[in-house]
């Protein structure tokens, strides 16, 4: 099983995520992740709150880390993502915790369920996933 630096390291080339929306890796299991961004004026949009982009960027990459953090023989890539918008965040750091409903041969089901650490309930979603019979790409 990969350490939590190897996972971060793994996912280090998501630069989009790592990089341009800052989300960090706070915890990886099988089927589970905790991901966190915290909250910049480049996240914000015309009305002052985080752009739906943003937060559908923390679900999909907190789904993509679930999936793919212990995967040895797979890949599991994108194929739909819904989310619903429930609340403004009002503190300063959006967490996603992305838990498996469903990790199949070919389709995976994940559910992302997004707060700020202020507890307030920011968003859900549900990411579905494309099972590659291929390891992830080694560094």
């Amino acid at each position: 099983m990969r350490t939590l630096e190897e996972i971060r390291s793994a996912f280090s080339a998501d630069r989009f995520a790592t990089e341009a929306a800052e989300i960090t890796i706070e915890s990886a299991e099988i089927g589970h992740a905790v991901c966190h961004m915290p909250i910049l004026p480049k996240h914000l949009n015309a009305r002052g709150t985080v752009m739906g982009g943003a937060i559908f960027t923390l679900a999909d990459f907190a789904a993509a880390v679930a999936a793919n953090a212990h995967a040895e023989n797979t890949n599991t890539i994108s194929l739909h993502g819904d989310i619903t918008f429930l609340n403004a965040a009002k503190g300063k750091l959006l967490i996603a915790v992305a838990d498996v409903v469903k990790q199949g041969r070919t389709v995976a089901l994940y559910d992302v369920t997004i707060r700020d650490e202020l507890g307030t309930l920011v968003a859900k979603a549900g990411m579905n996933g494309f099972v590659l019979q291929s390891p992830f790409p080694k560094k």
